[in-house]
C-alpha cells in the first residue's frame, strides 16, 4: 500500500513508520521537520506538512492508499490535538483518500459501565490534559459520517519495548490481563495498527489494544 505517515518522528510514529516499511509498503513521511527522520529507505518519501492547514494535508496526502496520524501536541497546548483533528479529517476529504486511521488516546476507555479511565481517582494528572483532549477529539471523530476513519487506542501505560506481534483487541472498554495491568509496547502498537489497515475490522469507531 501507499501509505501517507503523520508524525513519523515521535516515539509512536518511528515505530509505526519501522513497521510499515518492514512489510514493504510505501510510505511518505509527513513530518515538520525532515531533518529528524532518522530512516532511509527506498520506499520511503519526506514531504513537509502542517496537520493545521487542511489544504496543505489534502495536497500531501492525495493519492495514497490511506493516511494514519500519530501526531502528538506539544506539551502545554494539548487542546490543539483537537484543532488538528478537525484540520486531518477535512483535509483527508478534500484529497479523496477515503481511509484515515489514527492514534488516540487510553483516558476514554471505560475501566466500567459509565466511569472513564481519566475520570478515575487515580488518574495522573501530568497526562490528564492530553487524555481530555483525545476524547475530545474522539467525539469528533464520532460525528464524522463520510470518512472512513478508525481511531486506535492504547493500553494505559505504553512505552517503548519488545515486538512479539501479540496483543488483545477490544472497543470501548480498558483491556487488562490477569493481574489487572494494562499495558502494551510500542512496538506491538504499531503491529495492531498495521494489521488494521492491511485487514480493516473496525469501521467507524475505535478499538484499543493491550496484552
Amino acid at each position: 500500500m501507499k501509505i501517507a505517515l503523520i508524525g513519523a518522528t515521535g516515539m509512536i510514529g518511528q515505530r509505526i513508520l519501522k513497521e510499515a516499511l518492514s512489510r514493504g509498503h510505501e510510505v511518505t513521511a509527513i513530518v515538520r521537520d525532515p531533518s529528524r527522520v532518522k530512516v532511509e529507505s527506498e520506499r520511503l518519501n519526506i514531504v513537509t506538512g502542517n496537520i493545521f492547514d487542511e489544504e496543505s494535508i489534502a495536497r500531501v496526502v492525495r493519492g495514497h492508499d490511506l493516511v494514519i496520524s500519530a501526531f502528538g501536541p506539544k506539551a502545554g497546548e494539548e487542546q490543539a490535538l483537537v484543532e488538528a483533528t478537525r484540520s486531518l479529517i477535512n483535509g483527508v476529504k478534500k484529497s479523496g483518500v477515503s481511509r484515515l486511521l489514527s492514534v488516540g488516546g487510553a483516558g476514554s476507555l471505560e475501566v466500567e459501565p459509565g466511569v472513564q479511565l481519566v475520570d478515575t481517582p487515580e488518574f495522573p494528572d501530568f497526562v490528564k490534559l492530553i487524555a481530555l483532549a483525545h476524547r475530545d477529539a474522539l467525539e469528533i471523530y464520532r460525528q464524522e459520517k463520510e470518512l472512513n476513519w478508525t481511531s486506535v487506542s492504547p493500553a494505559a501505560m505504553i512505552e517503548p519495548g519488545e515486538r512479539t506481534g501479540k496483543y488483545r483487541t477490544g472497543t470501548d472498554r480498558l483491556v487488562v490481563n490477569e493481574q489487572g495491568e494494562s499495558r502494551i509496547s510500542a512496538e506491538d502498537y504499531a503491529v495492531a495498527i498495521l494489521d488494521e489497515a492491511e485487514n480493516p475490522r473496525f469501521y467507524r469507531m475505535r478499538f484499543t489494544v493491550a496484552y
